[in-house]
């Protein structure tokens, strides 16, 4: 994963309570989070070994759980 630059907002005590991010690194960020969940959901779905579905159909259902 890429250098993240990001900035802290405190709280009277010093505590984080907040991050401040650049568009460029949230976007990247979602964009590697998704990229997990869809591996997780492949590795889901090989465990449960169930019956084989086209590739064409489970992309469908991926991005249908997406929205």
């Amino acid at each position: 994963m890429s250098k993240v630059s990001e900035r802290f907002v405190v709280d009277d005590q010093g505590n984080r309570t907040e991050v401040i991010l650049l568009i460029e690194d949230y976007e990247r960020l979602l964009e590697e989070l998704e990229e997990l969940e869809s591996i997780r959901a492949f590795d889901v779905a090989k465990a449960e070994a169930d019956e084989a579905i086209p590739a064409e159909r489970a992309f469908t259902e991926i991005e249908k759980a997406h929205r």
